[in-house]
């Protein structure tokens, strides 16, 4: 610790070559090739972190940052690739072990709706889509539930990521046309599962019959029912499918819903594409 001021650590930065780093110590967590490989494909130089390197008997011994070094010599091909450390030259093993273990205890990561507002300041396209269609029906996204408000956001973001716009939209647009804004409806279970009936069925999913037999049940007996069947969305899922196939003689097709995954029946790299053009016009 430095002496002057105890709370600045005794380190200086330098640019190591990730070969001159050693990262193998018991006390860290095994590498997620995972983890690695999302990074690498999503790598921006301005979100690397400095890696804190321990140096004792001349050797530099990574604490924490292992995954970094492995990112950085992934996206650049070569562990010649210097990164930016910050060296401590006074620790031994059990104190570096001590930091690994602790140094996440007192942190307060950011919230969904933290992170979302961020990238709404950051002018991100995503987000900016979203708030904008979630604006439109007279909602806003908030940190915590309330009416006229959606606090999901996470939600918001998978369905959009996962099955494009137009089922974001037509899923917000059927829940509000049921339900009236019932801020229950607007949870996550219930988006999921509307969402799915929508990129299971498509147009074979009749807008007004799904209004008018669904919404003569509230949303809390639908939840109820829902979570007696299945845990999660699917349960919410299968239980629309139930209430909105009673007296139908041409239901929706039950098995249908559990080949969600092969189908994407929207074109969203299209959309996007469109949305892309739209945006660099303005």
């Amino acid at each position: 610790m430095n002496e002057l001021n105890p709370c600045v650590p005794n380190v200086h930065f330098e640019l190591i070559p990730i070969c001159n780093l050693v990262s193998n110590q018991d006390y860290q967590r095994a590498l997620s090739l995972k983890h690695i490989n999302k990074t690498v494909e999503n790598f921006d130089p301005l979100q690397i972190n400095p890696v804190k390197v321990s140096r004792r008997d001349g050797i530099n011994y990574v604490f924490n940052g292992q995954h970094t070094i492995e990112i950085v010599a992934a996206v650049s091909g070569s562990r010649d690739t210097p990164v930016w450390c910050m060296v401590y030259e006074d620790l031994n093993y059990e104190t570096e072990a001590d930091i690994f273990a602790n140094q996440q205890k007192y942190v307060k990561y950011l919230s969904p709706y933290e992170i979302f507002i961020a990238n709404v300041e950051a002018g991100n396209d995503e987000q900016l889509i979203i708030k904008g269609l979630v604006e439109s029906f007279g909602l806003i996204i908030s940190g915590g539930q309330a009416p006229g408000a959606i606090c999901c956001v996470s939600t918001l973001e998978i369905i959009f990521e996962k099955y494009g716009y137009q089922v974001l939209e037509r899923t917000l647009k059927l829940i509000i046309g049921t339900w009236e804004g019932d801020v229950k409806s607007l949870s996550s279970n219930m988006l999921r599962g509307v969402a799915k009936l929508i990129a299971c069925y498509g147009d074979d999913l009749n807008d007004d019959i799904f209004k008018e037999k669904l919404g003569s049940h509230s949303v809390r007996e639908i939840s109820r029912i829902a979570k007696d069947r299945k845990a999660g969305s699917m349960g919410y899922a299968e239980t629309m499918v139930i209430m909105y196939n009673k007296n139908f003689k041409n239901g929706l097709v039950w098995r249908k819903l559990y080949s969600i995954k092969s189908q994407i029946p929207y074109d969203v790299m299209s959309y996007d594409k469109d949305m892309s053009s739209e945006n660099e016009s303005e």
